[in-house]
């Protein structure tokens, strides 16, 4: 008769935790260029679409980079409050403000070949032109990753708005600048990129200019490495 008590008190205690489970719904995106994301779920605006993502944050590109949404077949379980212990917080992915672009693939795959730091390469493309391949500053600066024509004719570049060409030349001077710095010299190398070698050695450090010190915050935050 005790054993039967004990039974029935197993099963109640299931039945109890499964009613306190739930599972979340999931939806796959599949994007035009042959990638998939698994994501929480996505709102649109205009001609862009943001995606939440299942790990936290969100991304925004233009509903043209989205071929398709459909809702993800398998179940992805909430997490069940445990009492007495605070709620974990939620992971963030690295690079997770990055926009998707129709550049995305170049970018990783030519900061991949020369052993750079692909988010690093995405977020400063990203605070440099905004992904436009025509972007041209007031100081002469050109394309997806504003190459001065200094740099440009140092890397042999013959069409700076070419976009593979300023693309492979932009990552082979943030590498060679993230060489000279070291590896703890990120922001350095960042703040030679945007305001010149010869500053930061004026000033030993990243100069005082309110635009670079604004440059290197905001690319560190972007990839994640502040």
């Amino acid at each position: 008769m005790r054993v039967l008590k004990t039974a029935r008190a197993a099963v109640a205690t299931s039945v109890l935790l499964l009613a306190g489970s739930s599972f979340a719904s999931a939806e796959i995106v599949f994007l035009t260029s042959g990638r998939t994301l698994s994501i929480k779920s996505h709102h649109e605006s205009g001609d862009s679409i943001t995606l939440t993502l299942r790990s936290g944050g969100e991304v925004t590109c233009d509903k043209t980079l989205v071929e398709k949404i459909v809702p993800d077949e398998v179940p992805h379980p909430d997490p069940v409050a445990v009492t007495d212990q605070r709620p974990a917080a939620p992971a963030v992915e690295r690079g997770a403000g990055l926009r998707i672009s129709p550049y995305t693939d170049l970018i990783v795959n030519t900061a991949q070949t020369y052993g750079v730091d692909p988010i690093l390469v995405q977020a400063l493309v990203q605070v440099e032109s905004n992904y436009q391949p025509r972007a041209r500053s007031s100081k002469g600066a050109m394309g997806l990753m504003q190459l001065m024509p200094s740099v440009a004719k140092e890397y042999r570049v013959r069409n700076a708005y070419d976009p593979k060409a300023n693309v492979e030349a932009g990552v082979q001077k943030l590498k060679a600048l993230l060489e000279k710095y070291g590896s703890e010299g990120i922001n350095l190398a960042l703040a030679a990129y945007n305001a010149g070698e010869a500053a930061v050695a004026k000033f030993n450090g990243v100069p005082p200019y309110r635009e670079t010190q604004s440059y290197v915050t905001r690319i560190l935050a972007l990839s994640g490495l502040q």
